[in-house]
């Protein structure tokens, strides 16, 4: 009998997650016909028809998505089978893949990246950007190891440690009417004038929370679909909105009029690093968040 092999298995799952055998090969750094060829031999393998190809589309089979899920599982316990016989070896050392949501990568990645590199030379972080929805599937499917997200938010199967506290800052067009920036009230906002990101975005959610935003027709019915757009929105005068306070000195606002400023204490998020729960490598994870916590400040 022939067995399927873990990397027909992971190129399979890759054919699933994009439906695109060009897209899944460059995922997986492979040409396409490479590509091609293994998901062929895994369908000899298991002789079943597990994609079902056109010119157009491809679509994969119910026989297909059975053997996904169990792929997924047979991938997942391979992993944790090497992390086990990793835990030998030096700490934070080896491939780590991390997930990390857009309103915390560009603020947080660069000054920790350096300082992470010198301490573990023999770790190879692999960074994934994406929504906490998408992270977070990914982290159970084993597609990633641990993420890097702001909290509160509902996340099964897995366990977390608060890193910091990120404070929401008010941020307006320097010279905006639309807003006093020194004598700030929300109720004194006008109507549509709140801007945000759009849904799906946890930092809305956690804006709306932390910045006590509970009159909606503050809030414009045209949401933001990334921070740079967000900015460049406020820069017009368009509105104003809330922005995390690690923000205030990254590249974001370079080239702009937007200024940022204080709110209350309470008005915060709280970033925190996640990973699967029973995870071998949790004292690595325990590690990895003294660490951020520690260069965060520096």
């Amino acid at each position: 009998m022939i067995y399927p092999t873990i990397k027909q298995l992971r190129y399979f799952v890759s054919l699933c997650d994009e439906q695109h055998f060009g897209r899944a090969a460059a995922l997986s750094f492979v040409s396409q016909s490479a590509f091609s060829t293994a998901i062929q031999d895994l369908e000899a393998a298991l002789d079943t028809r597990l994609v079902d190809r056109t010119n157009r589309q491809v679509t994969i089979t119910a026989m297909g998505q059975d053997v996904a899920t169990q792929a997924r599982l047979c991938i997942r316990d391979v992993e944790s089978l090497v992390e086990i016989a990793g835990q030998q070896r030096m700490p934070l050392s080896g491939t780590l893949r991390m997930g990390v949501i857009p309103t915390v990568a560009p603020f947080l990645l660069p000054t920790l990246l350096p300082p992470l590199r010198k301490a573990y030379p023999g770790l190879r972080l692999l960074l994934a950007e994406g929504q906490t929805d998408q992270i977070h599937a990914r982290l159970l499917d084993g597609d990633l190891d641990v993420l890097v997200l702001a909290l509160p938010y509902e996340l099964r199967s897995t366990e977390s440690l608060p890193l910091f506290k990120d404070r929401f800052c008010l941020a307006a067009r320097s010279g905006t009417r639309l807003v006093d920036p020194e004598n700030y009230r929300f109720n004194r906002l006008q109507s549509d004038s709140v801007l945000l990101l759009e849904d799906g975005h946890c930092m809305r959610d956690h804006a709306l929370a932390a910045c006590k935003i509970r009159d909606t027709e503050k809030v414009s019915r045209f949401a933001a679909s990334s921070l740079l757009t967000l900015v460049e929105m406020v820069d017009a005068d368009l509105g104003v909105t809330f922005l995390p306070e690690m923000a205030r000195k990254s590249s974001l606002l370079r080239n702009t009029q937007v200024k940022m400023y204080p709110l209350d204490d309470k008005s915060h998020r709280i970033i925190g690093l996640v990973w699967r729960k029973g995870s071998a490598r949790r004292e690595e994870f325990e590690l990895l968040a003294g660490f951020i916590r520690k260069h965060r400040r520096e």
